[in-house]
């Protein structure tokens, strides 16, 4: 009867205290490994160098160890020397003196209503042209725009005072001349045909004002030949329709006038604020060198662009509710384009060929005209001063046609 007993009794005063027999030689062990690896860690930097060690904890061979040539250390030393040169920076480097700030001053009154000069804006402009002591800047016209006196900050933060030379609202360019006798150099022109869309684009400008000038931003051709409307006036119509380059290299207030250049650095845009909407993001645009050239050499040369001149006040009849089109200009239903004519100026072209107030234009040259943009496109981009234009035109739901010789504005 007392084994059974013996059987049961788990909690027998042996049973408990066997645990506490196991730790008393499990504790030294534990802390005589941890004292082991201290030891061993304290000696490794020594077996190291004396090379006592079967194996190589370095990480790598003797000839590709970077060692600092100062350091005392036994082995083969070299200096390492990190290029971050890319054709970039280098393109960046050569063509950034040719881009330079440029300071719209304006007079105004003070507080004791004296004329006082201050700054009214800055943009961005690019030195395209040096002719013996004279240098030849391109910026937009918004830049400029109302300016009493013009400054043109250079790469090296002096300022020279500058002289408009002519300006053009259409293009939204400028050209400026000043002494050359501290510039660097002029940017290479390139050509903005052979664009391809995808490629690099570099934008070089004055972005947020001077303090910023020659600030770089990268990015690629995001489009060619992008038509964007303009409207000078501010009554919410479109008055012109600029062909612009587009980008996403960030175009910001004060770039305007800056450079847009390709891989070779070469000049292939004009960059414009003006043109960009601020709403979006990632989206920039630049007057496309090839069309902003013929306007520059203008500019220099004559002062102004002088275009042909039609002599008629004229909108869009898209513009016109439907009632109107055939109660007051009488035209067929089927006539849904054209420009109708609002007022046409005495002894002007539109007026000695015959044109008359409530006309509509349809067609020019035998071209379809679909609203008032195209008609300045075709005016502008087509024709010249003392050219002949076939006017295909409705009057009272009849066709006509009519011949109109072009003159300058300026010599009307």
């Amino acid at each position: 009867m007392g084994e059974p007993m013996g059987y049961y009794d788990d909690h027998s005063s042996q049973t408990r205290h066997q645990p506490k027999k196991k730790k008393s030689w499990a504790m030294p062990a534990v802390v005589g490994i941890i004292l082991g690896a201290v030891l061993m860690i304290l000696a490794m930097p020594a077996l190291i160098q004396s090379d006592l060690l079967p194996y190589d904890l370095s990480g790598a061979e003797d000839e590709n160890r970077i060692v600092d040539e100062d350091q005392n250390i036994s082995g083969n030393t070299q200096s390492v020397e990190v290029d971050v040169t890319t054709q970039v920076t280098e393109i960046v480097e050569d063509v950034a003196p040719a881009v330079v700030g440029v300071v719209n001053l304006q007079s105004r009154a003070n507080f004791w209503q004296e004329q006082e000069e201050g700054e009214a804006g800055t943009g961005s402009g690019v030195i395209y042209k040096v002719d013996g002591d004279t240098a030849y800047v391109v910026t937009n016209h918004h830049v400029i725009q109302g300016a009493d006196k013009v400054e043109v900050a250079l790469a090296n933060e002096s300022r020279i005072t500058a002289e408009i030379v002519g300006s053009d609202l259409f293009t939204d360019l400028a050209v400026l001349k000043m002494p050359s006798e501290e510039v660097e150099k002029a940017i290479p022109i390139g050509k903005s045909e052979n664009i391809k869309v995808g490629e690099p684009a570099i934008a070089i400008g004055s972005p947020l004002g001077l303090q910023f000038s020659g600030s770089v931003t990268k990015g690629i051709i995001s489009g060619k030949q992008r038509a964007i409307p303009q409207d000078f006036n501010g009554d919410g119509e479109a008055d012109w329709q600029a062909d612009v380059i587009q980008t996403d290299a960030a175009i910001n207030p004060g770039n305007s006038g800056g450079a847009l250049i390709n891989i070779e650095g070469q000049l292939i845009g004009i960059n414009s604020m003006k043109i960009a909407r601020s709403a979006v993001e990632g989206i920039g645009f630049a007057i496309p060198i090839d069309e902003a050239k013929p306007i520059i050499d203008e500019l220099e040369n004559e002062g102004q662009v002088k275009r042909p001149f039609l002599g008629v006040e004229a909108y869009s009849i898209s513009d016109v509710p439907r009632g109107e089109r055939s109660d007051t200009l009488k035209l067929p239903e089927d006539v849904d384009n054209g420009v109708y004519i609002r007022t046409v100026e005495p002894m002007s072209p539109a007026s000695k060929a015959g044109l008359e107030q409530l006309d509509v234009i349809t067609e020019l040259d035998g071209e379809p005209i679909q609203n008032i943009i195209e008609l300045r496109q075709h005016l502008y981009h087509d024709k010249k001063v003392g050219d002949e234009m076939t006017v295909t035109f409705y009057r009272n739901g009849e066709q006509q046609e009519t011949t109109v010789t072009l003159v300058s504005q300026e010599d009307f």
